[in-house]
């Protein structure tokens, strides 16, 4: 039976998430993981469709929901399904054209993966657009612009976005350091951050220690964050002075960097927008061959 605590709106439900996310379950934060990640997929899919995205018996979501009061699952699922009609209301009809034209572009061939990451990540990108707060975009690119030094730090598959990152920025004419962790020395380097320097950092699941470990120290010195994860639950979130979740949909042996890589453009073109200081639009210089 229902609690009379249980949230009666969206925000309210991903709020006590949070508070009591550290104490769940591997299996119900399994599943927090999944509802924070894909709000609108949980709005639009069976249970049976949602826990089998997960591995996770779906009775384990009727459960979860119940911990947290409701009577079962759907009366959870009305709060996301809600959400969805105010705020996205033509998603439903991109997850039916989404799912036709992965249907019909099923062959198992070579060309066939290519078509059917495309159609994924356009579907990512448009994402990426409706989720992204303004006011973060904004907030983060004061705070690179303004930076005296910008520490980088990403590893394994976050590599490539802090490493566009840097190029970009390093070509603004920004003092930027890569936390590299070949010589073991990431940590070290890191502890020489400054008053004035900001922290950009990006990690995915399965979060690469070190780098959990660096964003902590930062923050705990005063160091402003700028956070790209997966998730609002990341253990990076804690940490962020602005934080960009950016969902992953495991649809692939290895997860797209479209989203987070078109994510980091933008921020270098915002900052490009700032250092160039005239109306034109911002250009990013190239290296090119003598």
């Amino acid at each position: 039976m229902a609690s009379a605590t249980a949230p009666a709106d969206y925000e309210d439900l991903i709020r006590l998430i949070h508070d009591r996310h550290g104490q769940m379950s591997k299996t119900y934060q399994k599943i927090s993981l999944y509802l924070t990640q894909n709000p609108n997929d949980v709005a639009v899919l069976s249970v049976n469709a949602i826990a089998e995205h997960c591995g996770i018996h779906a009775s384990s979501f009727v459960r979860f929901a119940q911990s947290l009061g409701y009577s079962g699952f759907k009366e959870l699922q009305a709060l996301f399904q809600k959400r969805l009609s105010t705020a996205a209301p033509g998603f439903e009809a991109r997850v039916k054209a989404l799912d036709a034209e992965l249907s019909a572009a099923s062959d198992g061939s070579d060309a066939g993966f290519l078509r059917d990451l495309v159609v994924r990540d356009i579907a990512s990108l448009q994402d990426l657009v409706a989720a992204i707060n303004p006011e973060d975009l904004t907030g983060a690119a004061k705070l690179l612009d303004e930076a005296e030094v910008i520490y980088m730090v990403g590893q394994l598959r976050s590599a490539p976005v802090v490493e566009l990152m840097r190029y970009i920025l390093t070509m603004l004419g920004k003092r930027c350091i890569l936390l590299d962790s070949g010589g073991g020395l990431a940590t070290h380097v890191g502890r020489t951050m400054r008053n004035g320097d900001v922290l950009f950092a990006v990690s995915f699941r399965f979060y690469a220690n070190e780098v959990v470990n660096i964003v902590d120290e930062a923050a705990a010195a005063g160091i402003p964050v700028v956070a790209v994860t997966d998730s609002t639950l990341s253990p990076l979130a804690k940490s962020a002075s602005v934080l960009f979740p950016v969902p992953e949909h495991d649809y692939s042996f290895s997860r797209s960097l479209a989203a987070p890589m078109c994510l980091a453009q933008a921020l270098a073109l915002a900052v490009a927008a700032r250092v160039q200081k005239d109306d034109s639009d911002p250009r990013i210089p190239t290296v090119t061959g003598s």
